[in-house]
């Protein structure tokens, strides 16, 4: 019971298991957006880092799954898209709607649209190291990679969308 008590005042699980990221990145990522608008950053640029922290929030829920052992036809797609749609309940109230013309096509809102292309840059850049890692051995190129990747991609993308 005291090693439980402990684990949870110190946020680190009970054993040590490799996660897709470190939680105390999460939690920064998370605790960001009045930050943010504060200090005058775009929607866009930091719901492209909410979308990366929920897509983590969905990988943690799938490995809890998967320790659990429940398993079902499209659980991992359904904690994914439940993990990144959970932004609307998060800031109900506090973030009014307001569409913006994206592309010349698209009319969204840019934390929404942030969200979503920060999560999708987040699954799409842990795949691509699992397959790099994969080619190499089964051994990362060098160390950290596994953290550098995703914030060189996120950071392409927010710089990306500051220049659209």
């Amino acid at each position: 019971m005291k090693r439980f008590l402990l684990s949870l005042l110190l946020f680190a699980p009970v054993a040590a298991m490799a996660n897709p990221a470190c939680p105390v990145c999460t939690v920064a990522i998370g605790a960001a957006l009045p930050i943010t608008r504060r200090i005058g950053v775009p929607d866009i640029i930091s719901g492209i880092w909410i979308g990366a922290f929920l897509a983590i929030l969905g990988y943690w829920v799938i490995r809890f799954m998967d320790r659990r052992g429940w398993n079902f036809r499209g659980r991992n797609a359904l904690v994914l898209v439940l993990s990144i749609a959970t932004i609307g309940f998060s800031y109900l109230g506090q973030l009014r709607y307001s569409p913006c013309l994206y592309f010349g096509f698209l009319n969204i809102d840019p934390l929404l649209l942030g969200t979503i292309i920060g999560a999708l840059v987040f699954i799409i850049t842990e795949k691509v190291y699992e397959y790099l890692k994969l080619k190499n051995g089964g051994h990362a190129h060098f160390p950290f990679e596994k953290v550098v990747l995703p914030i060189i991609t996120l950071a392409a993308a927010s710089l990306l969308m500051t220049l659209c």
